[in-house]
């Protein structure tokens, strides 16, 4: 950290305070050169998530809307909110953590799915029909099949 009165490398953290609201710390220091003491702000820097939906259309992510569209394939199962948001932050840690800061909805819809599948099955097929747009029986069925035998 540079000293703005002197431009001096040296300084040393006189007093920290976290503001856990808005999640600022605010550090005061002071330069070993001229021993003049200034304030800095630090704030984590979030990092812009952009979803690109099935009409090529990209929006940017959007925690809430994941959220509701579990909760609604899932709202009569026994599945807490609390576990919907360990969920969901399992999968927004991972998104985070790729180069790409572009992520196709399917891949997000495949995360919910592969995690769902651990916590609820039934829940894991309702989100299916709903993500996998199943327009026949048929289709349910052979997701219940895929289920079973990857159950055993």
């Amino acid at each position: 950290m540079f000293c703005p009165y002197c431009h001096g490398e040296e300084t040393r953290v006189v007093d920290k305070r976290d503001n856990n609201d808005t999640g600022v710390t605010r550090r005061r220091r002071e330069c070993l050169s001229c021993r003049k003491r200034f304030t800095t702000y630090e704030r984590i820097e979030t990092i812009c998530l952009n979803v690109e939906k099935r009409s090529s259309k990209i929006e940017e992510f959007d925690r809430e809307k994941l959220k509701k569209g579990i909760m609604k394939a899932v709202k009569k199962r026994p599945i807490t909110e609390n576990t919907i948001d360990e969920l969901i932050d399992d999968i927004e840690l991972k998104l985070l953590n790729r180069k790409s800061n572009i992520i196709k909805t399917s891949e997000i819809g495949k995360m919910v799915l592969t995690r769902l599948k651990k916590i609820d099955k039934v829940g894991y097929l309702l989100f299916a029909s709903v993500y996998n747009d199943f327009n026949s029986i048929n289709e349910f069925e052979q997701a219940l099949i895929h289920l079973k035998d990857n159950s055993n």
